[in-house]
């Protein structure tokens, strides 16, 4: 038995945990709990579903990334992103832990280095569609390939103006499927 946690609760939901010897060490968010004899033990499946549907799309040119966000989202993504050796910053609205530049600090010049660009904010998620994190999406070019944690709507406006400048685009459906699949079978193991 047990129970996934969303954003924003996957750092928070932490000190409410009886064991999270599981979590990997530099990845300190839970997204799913097992409830076993009244112990609650939190894991993150997310990396999981991430790692597995970002491998199919990665080429040889994507050894720089740049993370849009840096809630407990990408704290899967970045762990990931160590596990296959690809160099990253951390792009957030302010500068503080965890993070390594501001939006405005994003010129087309760091996009241009930074062939590998994962969105983990929840902007553009419905209702709220027209939002989409602040690039100067000029910079983008086939070399790119956009990845957006968000799923609902299926193409954001993100993804939209990544495909128009014709970078490679994903959404994060397949990853929800992929943590999914993951937790269940935490919750279920014998």
């Amino acid at each position: 038995m047990g129970l996934n946690v969303t954003i924003p609760y996957k750092q928070q939901v932490l000190p409410f945990l009886n064991d999270v010897a599981a979590l990997p060490a530099s990845l300190q968010a839970c997204n799913c709990i097992r409830i076993r004899n009244g112990q609650l033990t939190g894991f993150n499946t997310d990396w999981i579903g991430f790692e597995q549907t970002l491998l199919p799309l990665l080429q040889p040119h994507h050894r720089q990334a740049l993370v849009l966000g840096n809630g407990g989202a990408s704290k899967a993504v970045l762990h990931v992103l160590q596990r296959l050796g690809i160099a990253y910053q951390v792009v957030s609205r302010q500068l503080h832990e965890g993070s390594d530049i501001t939006y405005e600090q994003l010129t087309p010049q760091v996009v241009a280095q930074h062939t590998l660009i994962v969105n983990t904010t929840p902007l553009g998620t419905y209702p709220n569609v027209e939002e989409q994190p602040p690039l100067p999406y000029q910079a983008l070019t086939t070399q790119h390939l956009l990845y957006d944690l968000v799923y609902n709507p299926a193409t954001t406006r993100f993804m939209q103006q990544g495909r128009q400048q014709g970078a490679t685009v994903k959404n994060g459906y397949d990853m929800l499927v992929g943590q999914a699949e993951a937790a269940w079978q935490i919750w279920n193991e014998a």
